[in-house]
């Protein structure tokens, strides 16, 4: 994760770490915490930008890259 979000053109100057906060062998879950660096409010930012399904799709694009 850190090398996808690192290298993200979107949200690389962003980000700044990932740690595993929970993990689980029967389920294979795993759960991150994602730290991102954001400038201070400016309109639209934080909805476009941190919203939860487009750092989603970043991970989700560079997944199908590899393929």
């Amino acid at each position: 994760l850190t090398e996808v979000y690192s290298s993200s053109p979107a949200l690389g100057r962003y980000f700044r770490s990932a740690q595993v906060t929970s993990f689980s062998n029967e389920s294979s879950t795993v759960i991150y915490q994602l730290v991102f660096s954001v400038p201070p409010s400016t309109e639209g930012f934080m909805e476009n930008n941190m919203n939860p399904d487009f750092i989603r799709n970043i991970l989700r694009q560079n997944i199908y890259d590899e393929d």
